[in-house]
């Protein structure tokens, strides 16, 4: 994606994972604000790394000061194993997490399945890991069981959806967020892929992701 981006492979606990690590833009001398974790949508359906929503994802991280760390699920790619359901594809992205990320502070982020994947991970890693920030996008309620997230997370959440999904209905979005009193950010015209808004999806983020 840059000059900066390293090809990783690491230890999943289906064998070895494919990954990409895009360096942070910062200014000379300076270091970056952590690590991003995204997670691409469902294996099945095409879902890969370098989707173009995931793509945006990692650029909005790596221009606000952040590693952006991509990768393919077990079963994608060179990655090995095979489609677990959702179940081990969490553990995919802990391991990745663990390895890319022992300490400091992260972010998780991910894209329809991915932020169902997410949100199961920060679940998990909720409160032993300082995560400063959480994007999901395209959040597939309709088809997983998306984790609530921890209250003292909300602040740092940015939850998009697309009005028009129609992979991923609003209103199951919304069905999901509203008991946790969780704020949707709603893109008007937005499809479930944001053909054409992709630079708006990215302003978002990065506003989101101002220190």
């Amino acid at each position: 994606m840059n000059a900066q981006t390293l090809k990783l492979e690491l230890a999943g606990p289906s064998g070895a994972l494919q990954g990409l690590r895009d360096a942070a833009t910062v200014p000379e001398g300076g270091a970056s604000r952590g690590v991003a974790i995204i997670a691409h949508p469902h294996p099945l359906f095409g879902g890969t790394m370098d989707n173009k929503v995931v793509q945006t994802l990692a650029r909005a991280f790596v221009q606000s000061g952040w590693d952006a760390v991509r990768f393919n699920f077990r079963g994608v790619g060179a990655s090995a194993g095979a489609w677990d359901e959702g179940r081990g594809e969490i553990d995919d992205f802990l391991a990745v997490l663990e390895q890319q990320a022992p300490q400091g502070p992260i972010a998780i982020a991910g894209f329809s399945f991915g932020a169902y994947v997410a949100s199961h991970a920060l679940k998990a890693a909720w409160p032993g890991r300082v995560v400063e920030r959480v994007v999901l996008v395209g959040t597939a309620a309709s088809r997983f069981q998306v984790a609530e997230l921890p209250p003292e997370a909300h602040e740092r959440a940015l939850v998009l959806h697309g009005e028009q999904d129609d992979t991923v209905p609003l209103a199951a979005v919304m069905d999901w967020a509203r008991p946790q009193a969780l704020p949707v950010t709603v893109v008007p015209g937005g499809g479930h892929f944001f053909h054409g808004q992709l630079p708006l999806l990215k302003a978002l983020v990065v506003r989101h992701l101002r220190p």
